[in-house]
C-alpha cells in the first residue's frame, strides 16, 4: 500500500516558454527523496508532472486511496503548488510541501492547505514523520526540520533538522521511479543531443546576499568523486545520453576533488560531452585543463554585473578581470563560456550599466542570459529591500519574481538596456572579426545603439510607485 506520493508543480507543456526552451530534466530531489524512504521500507511512487498537466494530476488525487502527498515547490510552481494542495486536501489526502521557497513561506503554505511543511533537506525528516503516521502518532512536535499549525491555527516550528553528513551512504535518486529516457529523448529530438543529470555535491559555501540557501543552508558537501564516476558510468551505459548536466551548485569548488574526478574519468575510459556552473574564482588554467580533457563543452559563469562596486554591494567575492580571464581560458581551451548577468541590484546607476556593457562587450561569451533582479525572501536581499516592496497579485497566485520594488527604474528601462547591451556586444564582436569590411552592418548596430541609449536617458527618472 502506497504511503507517500511525491510530485512537483512543473507542467512542460502548460508553460509557453518552456515548450519554446525544451530542455526539461528530472527532478532529482524528490527522486533522492523516494530512493531513501524506500530504502527505510517505505512505499513510495512518484508522479512525475513534466510530461503531465495539471488535470491529469488532478484527476489521480481524486481518483487513487489517498495517503500522503509531498510536493516540491519552487519560486516558479508557487501557483500550481498551491492549486494541487487544495484538490489534495479536498480528496483527503494528508499533504506535506518542502523545497527552496516553503521554508520561507511557512505559514503562507500551511495556511493554504499543507498540513506539514519541511524546512531543509528533506529525506530524514519525512522519514521520521511517515513513521510517526504510520504508528498513529498525532504529536509531531520531536520532528526536528517540520512545521505544522494546531487545532487553533497556531504554527509550531520545530528546529533546524541536522544536515546529512555522509552523502555517500545516500542510495542514487530513484530514476527508476519516473520515465528519464522520455527527457533524454526530448533533449534529442528538439536539440540533437539527448541529455541527462546528476549531482555530485550539495549546497554552496559563497554568500551573494541574493541568493536562497533554504534548502541546503551554506554547507558543501560532496560525494566521493570515485563513487560518482560509478554513477556516470551506469547512466552512460543505462540511458546512452549524448551529453550531461551537472548540476551542482558550483562545480568547481574543490579542486583536489576534480583531480581524482578526472583521474577516474581518465583510467575507466570515459569522455562524455557536458555543460556545468563555476565561478570565476574556481576557475584557472589546470582546473579548465581537466573540463577540457573531461568534455566540457560550456561552462557557465556567474557574472552578474561588469560594476566592481556592485559586484562588491552583492558579496560576490569576485573581481571583474577574473570573470574576464576565465571567458578567455574557456576560449583558449575550446570550451564554451556562458555567462549570467543581473540588471537592477540595489544602488545600480548609468555607470554601471554602462560598465556592464563594456564588460560583455571585451568579455565575449559565446551566450549571455540577462534578468531584473528580485529579492527572494529568505536572503539579506529581501530584507534590505522589505519596506519598498509591493505584492500586486494575492501571493498564491504569484511569485517573488512579480514583486514590485517602489523608486526602482521600470521595465522599460531595463528593456532599453536590454537592446543596448546585445547591440553592443554584437557591434563589438563584428568589428573584431570582419574589421571594417561590413560597414553597413555596423551602421544599422550603430543607429540601432544610438536609438537604445537615447530611450535609456529618457526612462531614467521614471521609476517604479
Amino acid at each position: 500500500m502506497r504511503e507517500l506520493l511525491l510530485t512537483h508543480g512543473y507542467f512542460l507543456f502548460e508553460d509557453p516558454k518552456e515548450r519554446q526552451i525544451m530542455k526539461p530534466y528530472a527532478p532529482l530531489g524528490i527522486l533522492y527523496i523516494c530512493s531513501h524512504l524506500r530504502s527505510n521500507g517505505f512505499d513510495v511512487d512518484v508522479f512525475d508532472t513534466t510530461f503531465s498537466r495539471r488535470d491529469e494530476l488532478f484527476h489521480f488525487l481524486r481518483t487513487e486511496k489517498p495517503s500522503v502527498l509531498g510536493v516540491y515547490a519552487n519560486l516558479m510552481t508557487r501557483g500550481n503548488v498551491i492549486a494541487t494542495l487544495a484538490v489534495a486536501h479536498e480528496a483527503g489526502w494528508k499533504t506535506v510541501v518542502g523545497g527552496p521557497e516553503p521554508g520561507a513561506y511557512t505559514l503562507e503554505y500551511l495556511q493554504a492547505g499543507a498540513d506539514f511543511v519541511v524546512s531543509g533537506e528533506g529525506e530524514l525528516t519525512l522519514q521520521e514523520l511517515l513513521q510517526a503516521l504510520r504508528a498513529g502518532e498525532t504529536d509531531f512536535s520531536k520532528i526536528a526540520g517540520l512545521s505544522f499549525l494546531d487545532q487553533n491555527g497556531q504554527m509550531h516550528q520545530m528546529p533546524p533538522r541536522t544536515q546529512i553528513g555522509n552523502l555517500d551512504l545516500q542510495p542514487w535518486p530513484a530514476r527508476d521511479a519516473i520515465d528519464i529516457r522520455r527527457y533524454v529523448e526530448t533533449w534529442r529530438t528538439h536539440h540533437g543531443s539527448g541529455s541527462i543529470n546528476f549531482i555530485t555535491a550539495r549546497g554552496c559555501p559563497f554568500r551573494c546576499n541574493w541568493c536562497s540557501h533554504q534548502v541546503f543552508g551554506q554547507s558543501h558537501r560532496r560525494r566521493d568523486p570515485v563513487l560518482v564516476v560509478d554513477e556516470v558510468e551506469w547512466l552512460l551505459h543505462e540511458y546512452s545520453p549524448d551529453m550531461v548536466w551537472v548540476s551542482d551548485d558550483v562545480f568547481t569548488i574543490n579542486h583536489a576533488w576534480l583531480r581524482t574526478y578526472a583521474s577516474e574519468m581518465r583510467r575507466r575510459g570515459l569522455r562524455v560531452p557536458f555543460e556545468c556552473i563555476s565561478r570565476a574564482d574556481r576557475l584557472n588554467a589546470e582546473m579548465l585543463d581537466l573540463l577540457a580533457e573531461l568534455g566540457c563543452f560550456r561552462v557557465w559563469i556567474g557574472s552578474e554585473s561588469g560594476s566592481q562596486r556592485i559586484l562588491d554591494a552583492m558579496e560576490r567575492g569576485v573581481k571583474i578581470e577574473q570573470v574576464q580571464n576565465a571567458v578567455k581560458m574557456s576560449r583558449e581551451r575550446g570550451i564554451q563560456s556562458g555567462m549570467f548577468l543581473m540588471w537592477g541590484y540595489e544602488g545600480e546607476d548609468l555607470e554601471d550599466i554602462e560598465a556592464t556593457i563594456k564588460h560583455v562587450s571585451v568579455s565575449q561569451p559565446d551566450v549571455f542570459f540577462t534578468t531584473v533582479s528580485y529579492p527572494i525572501k529568505g536572503t539579506p536581499y529581501y530584507k534590505k529591500l522589505s519596506d519598498r516592496l509591493v505584492q500586486l497579485e494575492p501571493w498564491g497566485k504569484t511569485s517573488d519574481r512579480e514583486l514590485t520594488i517602489k523608486g526602482r527604474h521600470t521595465k522599460v528601462f531595463y528593456n532599453y538596456a536590454d537592446k543596448l547591451l546585445r547591440d553592443e556586444v554584437a557591434r563589438t564582436k563584428l568589428m573584431q572579426n570582419d574589421g571594417a569590411r561590413d560597414q553597413s552592418e555596423v551602421a544599422v548596430l550603430e543607429q540601432h545603439i544610438q536609438e537604445w541609449r537615447t530611450g535609456l536617458l529618457s526612462t531614467y527618472h521614471e521609476v517604479e510607485q
